[in-house]
């Protein structure tokens, strides 16, 4: 059983930004951190299934490809990576990357890769604040410039580049060849409405990814059975004996504690295992039922439409 405040630690990337506000005022002596990665407090916390991430972007990322379970598993890794992003913010034209235009033969990939030219194949789109985009793995895919993304993934670093927009960092021919879908990227999730207060993002085996818009002064009852990484998009709360604001993170497992909203609401993102929604993971203030394992009046469940 864990409620901590997620620890943050800076990570370092060519493409990344020396300025970091307002989402974090961490500096690494005017070097360029392109990720903030959140994770457990504590040396002896066992290990999560899930990462989130920050990613702020000055320049594009590498085109690139992680591997699924089967193929990590081939190359004596434990597990592959598929992700998520939700885009915090976004500079007037910024871009992603998901997929090729159209599906290639393997030798053609591997030609592309070698000349440079799988550059021009990647399937670039525009992005706005609040759009969300799901990247299984085997995906080819790259983020541009201006570009605040939080990032929800599996506990995994493997990634293998196809391009590098000139940087000069070693390519991963081989293995990026071996695992990318060589073709269109899958059809992207539309978001839908779990219930007033929670709209389902992601569905997918690894695992879930909600937005939560608590209203100003509202008070819940969250409801983490699972592993769960809360990350505060705007607003304040109090949630169990945190008080957050925004960029905070907050992990949960095993736990059942109070959120107090603040005098703007709260909207956040909630990611955690699939592969099916939590249905119990808010309760509502609207009755006033006794819960003893809570602080305070419980509620009921939220149900899922």
């Amino acid at each position: 059983m864990a409620i901590e405040r997620a620890r943050v630690r800076a990570v370092q990337k060519p493409w990344g930004a020396v300025d970091l506000r307002p989402w974090s005022d961490i500096s690494r002596d005017g070097a360029s951190v392109g990720e903030l990665w959140y994770e457990r407090r504590g040396k002896s916390a066992p290990n999560s299934s899930l990462l989130l991430k920050l990613l702020v972007t000055t320049q594009p990322l590498s085109i690139q490809v992680h591997p699924d379970d089967a193929c990590a598993r081939t190359m004596g890794l434990p597990r592959g990576k598929t992700e998520a992003w939700y885009i915090l913010s976004a500079a007037p034209g910024a871009r992603v990357a998901v997929g090729l235009k159209e599906r290639i033969r393997s030798r053609q990939l591997r030609e592309a890769i070698d000349d440079g030219s799988i550059a021009s194949l990647v399937q670039w789109r525009r992005v706005v604040k609040d759009d969300v985009v799901f990247v299984p793995a085997g995906t080819i895919h790259s983020i541009g410039a201006g570009l605040v993304i939080a990032e929800i993934q599996q506990h995994s670093d493997t990634t293998f580049r196809m391009f590098d927009f000139g940087r000069q960092r070693e390519l991963d021919v081989d293995s990026a060849a071996a695992v990318a879908d060589a073709g269109p990227a899958q059809c992207q999730p539309a978001p839908s409405r779990l219930t007033d207060a929670r709209s389902l993002l992601v569905v997918d085996p690894h695992f879930v990814l909600e937005r939560i818009n608590l209203s100003p002064g509202s008070v819940w009852t969250f409801c983490a059975e699972r592993e769960t990484w809360l990350f505060m998009v705007s607003g304040t709360a109090r949630v169990g004996p945190l008080d957050t604001s925004v960029a905070d993170v907050v992990f949960a497992e095993g736990e059942r504690v109070r959120i107090d909203a603040g005098p703007l609401g709260l909207t956040c993102l909630a990611a955690y295992p699939g592969p099916t929604p939590a249905p119990d993971l808010l309760r509502s203030s609207d009755r006033l039922d006794t819960d003893p394992a809570i602080d305070g009046p419980a509620r009921p469940l939220l149900q899922m439409q």
